[in-house]
């Protein structure tokens, strides 16, 4: 088990450490000391999502076991966190936010499932990367939101948690809607482009393989009187 692996482990591990801080009665919402905590974690866990890559690039340790835990790591976190808000904060993330999130996570998993049986991949986009930005931002702001609607931050200036809550869920919601399409493009074009191949290939070799044509009527009765 090598260091990046590890660090993929504990992320894995801090997702029924969210849960339990979210959905416990041992912390208190009064004082905010629930949302603070689970802010920290939740955060901590999304951090390592970068290390553990960099990690295994830098030590040349991209093993079988880190391609295939990472994403899953990450679409369980995000999954998680999701679910239980829900619970937490159904004004600003009603059930059917948490459906179009998770069931964002199943289609692409599926696709680069799919692409990899052909052979091919399909490369994180730059609209995945700001929607995991936004994700962890609309998750973290919808938690704070819980006990604090906004935080004074200097003489009559506030910082507006629920606004910032608000916005960030329904950009994230546009965000996942759109990379999701942009990944079923990606996909489509490169599997289209495959079995046009294999069409192409499949033509070739059936062309090769043609049998020869007769010989004419007067060289088989030549042979034939021969």
């Amino acid at each position: 088990m090598n260091l990046p692996n590890s660090i993929t482990l504990i992320r894995i591990a801090s997702i029924p450490l969210l849960i339990w801080i979210l959905s416990s009665s041992r912390f208190s919402s009064v004082t905010g000391e629930k949302e603070l905590i689970a802010s920290i974690v939740f955060i901590a866990a999304a951090i390592t999502d970068g290390i553990d890559g960099y990690l295994a690039r830098k030590r040349n340790q991209i093993t079988t076991m880190g391609i295939l835990l990472d994403p899953i790591a990450d679409k369980l976190l995000i999954a998680a966190a999701f679910v239980v808000l829900v619970q937490l904060n159904p004004a600003l993330v009603p059930a059917w936010v948490a459906i179009v999130v998770i069931g964002r996570e199943f289609l692409v998993s599926g696709l680069r499932s799919i692409a990899a049986s052909e052979g091919f991949t399909i490369e994180a986009s730059n609209l995945g990367k700001l929607k995991m930005f936004v994700q962890i931002v609309s998750v973290v702001a919808v938690i704070l939101d819980h006990r604090w609607r906004e935080w004074p931050v200097y003489g009559r200036y506030i910082f507006p948690i629920h606004w910032i809550a608000y916005v960030s869920i329904w950009f994230m919601v546009c965000v996942s809607l759109v990379s999701a399409i942009d990944y079923f493009v990606a996909f489509w074009s490169k599997i289209e482009r495959r079995v046009e191949k294999r069409r192409r290939r499949a033509f070739i070799l059936s062309r090769r393989r043609k049998p020869a044509p007769a010989p004419p009527q007067a060289d088989r009765d030549v042979a034939a009187s021969t």
